[in-house]
């Protein structure tokens, strides 16, 4: 199965297009898919313990459910900037989580068998 790059660039700014991030990785994983979630702008606090949970959208799965299932099959990317700007470290993010930037998602974009979707 291809993989799914999925980058958020949105959090509580813009909940519903950050929970159809979160809700497409978690569904692709469930799918069998290989997924790499990209945390940037707002959304990189979710990549934070407890932050997933401040997102409390109507009718929708609870983000921290589904960060959990994307943690489990696939990959969750904080951008290197966006942390930097928040004054996130790799100390501060969730197990399994890691900070990378643009050339990773490049790379990982670009893969022969690759599909990239920007929320």
């Amino acid at each position: 199965m291809r993989t799914l790059v999925i980058k958020t660039t949105s959090g509580l700014d813009r909940p519903e297009a950050c929970n159809q991030a979160f809700t497409v990785a978690a569904t692709a994983v469930a799918a069998g898919a290989r997924v790499s979630l990209w945390l940037t702008g707002e959304a990189a606090w979710f990549g934070l313990p407890g932050r997933a949970a401040e997102l409390d959208l109507e009718h929708a799965t609870p983000l921290a459910d589904l960060l959990d299932a994307v943690l489990e099959g696939g990959t969750v990317t904080v951008c290197t900037q966006c942390a930097a700007r928040r004054g996130i470290t790799t100390d501060d993010v969730l197990p399994g989580v890691r900070i990378a930037g643009a050339a990773v998602f490049v790379e990982e974009s670009l893969a022969e068998d690759a599909q990239a979707l920007v929320y």
